[in-house]
């Protein structure tokens, strides 16, 4: 991995769809409040809310490769880069969250 911590990221909601139509094996990881999940989710991910993510860091750790995402992308991709910073290779973030999930994959994923 490289020096920098923000070096590919970021996966688009586009590639994130294709690797779940295909069945590529990762764990996709919310990481907003359950509140927020409550309202609005994508079926095929995990709830951690971000706060919780510490206290998972063995589990992400040993997942394989791990997407986050949230409501717009900030808190994933911040939670994305910490996880880096302990030493998780393969996390991303998906970029601009269930906001962009919802406008660009799944329409009937409700926009808050």
């Amino acid at each position: 991995m490289s020096d920098d911590l923000f070096e590919g990221i970021e996966v688009a909601p586009r590639e994130v769809h294709k690797l779940l139509e295909t069945r590529e094996n990762f764990l996709f990881v919310d990481v907003r409040e359950k509140w927020e999940h409550d309202v609005s989710r994508i079926e095929s991910a995990v709830l951690i809310p971000m706060r919780e993510i510490p206290v998972h860091l063995e589990r992400l750790a040993s997942a394989g490769p791990v997407i986050l995402f949230c409501h717009h992308g900030i808190r994933s991709l911040d939670a994305a880069a910490w996880l880096r910073e302990q030493g998780v290779r393969d996390v991303r973030s998906m970029s601009g969250g269930i906001d962009r999930w919802s406008a660009e994959i799944d329409p009937q994923v409700p926009r808050y």
